[in-house]
Formats: structure tokens, C-alpha cells, sequence
């Protein structure tokens, strides 16, 4: 789990999973007002998804958590998180629920108490995120006030406009016809390996900031600041 500061409380925001995968390239959807580019310039260099549980409920705990993922990837130096290069991007799912709905979701873990999400794909900036959030979050607000259905589906965010469009219906993961791969060996790691791994790695921006603050007396809000960058 990640935890951020928003609002004057913590937030945990629990990581469902973390894979590795080729880049397949990316679409260019804002260069030319009636064409798509495919830009394949990364293809086939590796890709790490990292899919999160549904734990924020406001655009600005999104915008929150994606700044710390970004820190903590660069002081691990996994990722060097330049939004505006296309090197860290965000697959930003939204959905609406009636008041006390999310806490039904918390007590049974059903997904039926959230309601129906969109995806908005490759969403390329921290502010972005916000954006996107806020405008798709009210589109479906209007259309369940008026009487209307969300449908799943896949949307783009237009930076131009403001805004978020169909691009495709959502697929299900029975639709990618995933299938077990016979050539992967299987991949044990040993506590031991895990154990040196996890001494081996530099100290996490939280606890740095925490130590500013308990060592040399300086405000939290300062100490975010000098910990932001590694």
C-alpha cells in the first residue's frame, strides 16, 4: 500500500498487483485534429503496470497518489517518472456510487455497490489526472441524474476540450483470451533473496521526511519539499 497526505489525513491506497510487460507503442490522439499516430518508438522495452485497489474517492487523492508513486519510483530509480516524455502515464478508471455506497463496498468487497467505471487511457500529466477525474466523474453524474445508463467503456481525455470521449467499448479480461504461456519457467525467489533486496534499497521518502522532521525540527510541509526530489 501507498499512503498520502490529503487534506490534513492519510489516505492508504492498496496495490492490487505489479507486472512487467513489452510496451506495445502508444496512439497519439491530440496531433492532428481528425488523424491517430502510432508512435512505436518504445516498443518492446519494458513496461511495469502497477494496478491499484479502488481506495481514492476524489480527484485530488488520484492526483495525490500518482505524485508519491512517481517519487518512490525515482528514488528507486526504476522509473525516472517524465509524464511529459510519455515514461510514467496513467490508466485513470472512474466511477460514481449513491452516498454509502463506497462503505458497502468496504464491508463486502462487492463491485457491484461502485457502479459501472470508465477507463480514460494514457492520461500523460499529474494535473491531467485531476482534470480528467473531475470532468468524468460529473459526465456521469448528469447522466445517472437524467434518467440515463453508464456504459463501460474505454475513453480518451482531450486536453484541448477539456474533456473525455468514447474511444471503445471496455473489454473484460476474458476478452484479451489470455492463455498460460508453456515456455515460462517458473520463477521461485527466496526469502533470503527478498530480504537482501529490501535492506539494499535507499530510504523511502516518507521515512526521510519523518526523520527531517523528528531530527531537525523543521514543519511537515517543509520537509515534503526537500524530500520530493531525491
Amino acid at each position: 500500500s501507498v499512503h498520502v497526505d490529503v487534506d490534513g489525513r492519510s489516505v492508504e491506497v492498496g496495490i492490487e498487483r505489479l507486472h512487467l510487460e513489452q510496451d506495445a507503442g502508444k496512439s497519439l490522439h491530440d496531433q492532428h485534429p481528425s488523424m491517430s499516430f502510432v508512435d512505436l518508438n518504445r516498443s518492446g522495452c519494458a513496461l511495469m503496470e502497477i494496478v491499484s485497489k479502488p481506495d481514492m474517492r476524489s480527484s485530488k487523492q488520484a492526483q495525490a497518489y500518482v505524485t508519491k508513486l512517481r517519487t518512490i519510483l525515482r528514488y528507486l530509480g526504476t522509473c525516472d517518472g517524465d509524464m511529459e516524455k510519455g515514461n510514467l502515464r496513467a490508466d485513470v478508471n472512474v466511477s460514481v456510487c449513491r452516498p454509502g455506497d463506497y462503505e458497502k463496498f468496504r464491508e463486502t468487497g462487492s463491485f457491484d455497490h461502485l457502479g459501472t467505471r470508465c477507463e480514460i487511457k494514457n492520461v500523460n500529466s499529474i494535473k491531467a489526472v485531476q482534470m480528467a477525474i473531475a470532468y468524468e466523474s460529473r459526465r456521469q453524474v448528469e447522466i445517472l441524474e437524467g434518467g440515463g445508463v453508464i456504459k463501460q467503456e474505454t475513453r480518451l481525455w482531450d486536453p484541448a476540450k477539456g474533456e473525455t470521449r468514447s474511444m471503445r467499448s471496455k473489454e473484460e479480461a476474458h476478452d484479451y483470451r489470455y492463455f498460460p504461456d508453456p515456455d515460462l519457467v517458473p520463477v521461485v525467489l527466496t526469502e533470503e533473496w527478498i530480504q537482501r533486496i529490501a535492506k539494499s534499497l535507499p530510504e523511502d521518502p516518507t521515512a526521510r521526511r519523518d526523520r527531517f522532521v523528528a531530527d531537525y525540527k523543521i514543519p511537515k510541509y517543509d520537509a515534503n519539499l526537500l524530500t520530493a526530489e531525491k
